[in-house]
């Protein structure tokens, strides 16, 4: 990009003009307060020999002695990814065959095959913490069409070549559409396997399709069509840490996964409050949610065929950062109403958009007003919200949308939460301390 050009940053308005604009604004005192969850983790010492007991349930009788076994790994932040893909490894390399990791998500790392490496590598999935060889490609092969549409079906040229498939993944709500099968081994043999291609064939059906009914007949054919041996899917709990690891036959993959999805939206970690005035999140990004920010925390959707939720309801959203592993990708942006000008700095505006043409979201990545620094971020969310005494804002600050047990939150949910169960007070409302007009670090 040459010096003359305009550049994501030059799109901040500067604190003059927010001041000039907005006057002076009183901000509500906050405290920190916690959400009580009752969780049952797997200990961090058993998750690799809890993965490579998973493949043992796997039928891998048709599998020749010594064959390669590609094991698919996606982009997501799902806790202890590497340790349980190495698990698996470990698995199937005790059983006798060859395995190696592929990257299964779709257009992800800006759809070359070095970025998607790079996605995998950021998320701790290397050959070192694996132990075994990661084969990244772009090219896919056609391995059939659907019956109804007519639609070609990709699949990762590696992977297909492959004596058995076993895909490893989170199964999860969605942040697009709501289904028996959502987020999980369907998406990623479907979309993440398809790569680029797949996945932007999969998204423009969608629009009419619809993907609650999609993946479960792609899904099938791949089933059909390729040797997917099984695959391993995890659950993680309210805290997003691991709860179950479990080795799901490719007979299963519809009817289990729609069993294990039902587990996960017991566990899907939410906001405590269903109106606010503001939130506020530290990071967004790729390793957190598809979109950056989860909408089944915002409960506001990037993709426009769905139906808007209409609670909770969050008047204002302001996102301060994002996320080193997501590259620059800021898909997403567009479910925040005013974002930190660091966002931008991290904004790698191609990356975004490849991401969005191929989800057909483009209104994922509009663009929000930007400030420069927190103070003035809060001063122009205060001064949208109608008229509110500071006493009575209805703010919370949270990391992301995946850790949401710890929040920092104003004086009127403070009040609240002493009165609640399932919260507990643990520091009383102080005035907003600020460094440099930027928040302190959070609690």
């Amino acid at each position: 990009m040459s010096d003359d050009e305009t550049k994501p940053t030059d799109l901040v308005i500067p604190d003059e003009r927010v001041y000039d604009t907005c006057g002076t604004t009183e901000f509500p005192r906050v405290g920190v307060i916690e959400q009580r969850w009752e969780t049952d983790p797997i200990p961090e010492d058993q998750l690799a020999s809890e993965a490579s007991a998973a493949v043992s349930e796997l039928d891998l009788a048709d599998v020749p002695a010594g064959g390669e076994v590609a094991v698919g790994a996606g982009s997501r932040g799902i806790a202890n990814v590497p340790e349980i893909v190495r698990g698996v490894v470990e698995g199937l390399s005790d059983r006798g065959y060859e395995p190696f990791v592929f990257p299964a998500m779709g257009s992800h790392g800006g759809a070359t095959a070095e970025g998607q490496r790079d996605k995998l590598a950021a998320l701790g999935v290397t050959e070192e913490a694996v132990g075994c060889e990661v084969r990244a490609t772009m090219e896919t092969e056609i391995i059939g069409e659907t019956d109804e549409h007519g639609i070609a079906v990709h699949a990762d040229a590696n992977a297909a070549a492959a004596d058995a498939i076993v895909p490893v993944n989170r199964v999860k709500p969605h942040t697009d559409f709501d289904g028996d099968v959502e987020s999980g081994l369907s998406k990623m043999l479907v979309i993440g396997m398809g790569k680029q291609k797949g996945a932007q064939m999969a998204h423009r059906w969608a629009l009419d399709w619809s993907f609650r009914n999609m993946l479960p007949e792609i899904a099938s054919l791949i089933i059909d069509r390729l040797p997917v041996v099984g695959g391993v899917a995890i659950v993680e709990d309210l805290h997003d840490d691991t709860t179950i690891i479990e080795g799901v036959p490719p007979e299963g993959f519809l009817s289990r996964e729609a069993e294990l999805l039902e587990i996960a939206y017991e566990q899907l970690p939410t906001l405590p409050f269903d109106e606010l005035d503001v939130l506020v999140l530290d990071r967004m990004g790729k390793d957190i949610s598809g979109p950056g920010m989860d909408p089944n925390v915002l409960h506001r959707r990037p993709y426009e065929p769905e139906p808007i939720l209409e609670r909770p309801r969050y008047t204002r959203v302001y996102t301060r950062s994002l996320t080193e592993p997501s590259h620059g990708n800021t898909v997403g942006i567009g479910l925040a109403d005013l974002v930190h000008e660091d966002l931008l700095e991290a904004m790698e505006p191609e990356k975004g958009f490849t991401n969005a043409v191929t989800a057909s979201t483009l209104r994922g990545i509009r663009t929000p007003t930007a400030v420069e620094n927190d103070r003035a971020g809060l001063t122009v969310c205060l001064s949208t919200i109608g008229v509110n005494e500071p006493e009575d804002v209805r703010l919370v600050r949270a990391l992301d949308t995946m850790r949401l047990g710890t929040l920092v939150a104003s004086e009127a949910l403070v009040e609240e939460a002493r009165e609640r169960e399932d919260l507990r007070v643990v520091s009383e409302p102080e005035p907003i301390d600020f460094e440099d007009d930027d928040f302190l670090e959070f609690p």
